[in-house]
């Protein structure tokens, strides 16, 4: 895994998730019109154009290994892996959908209908009514049917009224009473809540999961006493003190042994040596999987 390119001119140089995410296009995708490129705290490139693609590499190495019976080197750089996550808005600066450049478009904020906008309490709701029924549905929850929104809507011209009376519209009840007119429909739009809420308030969307059910074979769980309800969809085992919420980092080696023994059984002087506060295959050639 590497950051930059092996083989580009910004191999031998340092960088960070905002580095990779800027000579890989994405990042001139991200932020308002006339506002500068904001780049989305390290998860576009770090954990997902880094951690997640090199994870699907592996996957397509073990895959091969059933055919060819040999295991080979997997590699991945976060500049090709944000490259390929961006996939969808950089083919869209070929059309209609995403040629108006930064913060105009459909998908971007440019689209009145598919925004953020802040309540009488100064927290925000999350619009995407896209389809022509769920604007309908908008339309009616902030009381402005009626008023030829509807037919008008692909005016883009109208865009920057129509933002506006939003805007105002929302203004005029606090985030609860909202969810209270659209809770149950089909307008695309949900409250923006915050890690602290989720976190004390139960039964909010966004509790602590499984990134992925596995009904035969559950991951471990991250909530602690949630596998007691239902192991397919919470997980197996007690939970994470913290319930997902807290950090547990690991300081460089703590722990990698114990983890290679546990899950592929490994163990060291047979088929690894410890070298410089790392793990050496000691058959130097070829890597396992």
């Amino acid at each position: 895994m590497t950051g930059f390119r092996r083989d580009g001119k910004y191999a031998a140089m340092a960088g960070h998730d905002i580095n990779y995410l800027a000579v890989s296009g994405a990042l001139g995708l991200l932020g308002r019109e006339n506002e500068k490129p904001h780049p989305p705290w390290n998860i576009f490139a770090d954990f997902a154009g880094g951690g997640a693609v090199l994870f699907q590499g592996v996957l397509l190495a073990v895959i091969a290994r059933q055919t060819s019976g040999r295991g080979q080197v997997v590699e991945a750089n976060m500049v090709d892996g944000s490259s390929y996550l961006a996939t969808f808005p950089r083919m869209a600066l070929k059309t209609p959908l995403g040629d108006k450049g930064r913060g105009n478009n459909l998908l971007d904020g440019g689209c009145p209908w598919y925004d953020t906008y802040e309540t009488a309490d100064a927290k925000y709701m999350a619009v995407g009514a896209l389809e022509p029924q769920f604007f309908v549905a908008l339309i009616k929850g902030l009381g402005l049917s009626g008023q030829g929104w509807e037919e008008k809507r692909a005016d883009v011209a109208r865009w920057p009224a129509f933002r506006h009376l939003i805007a105002d519209t929302f203004r005029g009840k606090t985030r609860a009473e909202w969810e209270a007119v659209f809770d149950g429909t089909d307008a695309c739009c949900t409250p923006v809540l915050e890690y602290p809420e989720l976190e004390s308030q139960p039964g909010r969307e966004g509790d602590q999961r499984p990134v992925v059910t596995l009904r035969e074979t559950p991951c471990l769980a991250v909530k602690q006493g949630a596998a007691l309800i239902n192991a397919a969809q919470y997980g197996q085992g007690s939970g994470i003190a913290g319930d997902g919420y807290v950090g547990q980092p690991l300081s460089p080696g703590s722990g990698g042994e114990g983890v290679l023994r546990d899950w592929v059984g490994w163990q060291s002087g047979r088929e690894y040596e410890v070298k410089g506060g790392g793990l050496v295959l000691k058959d130097g050639e070829t890597s396992k999987l």
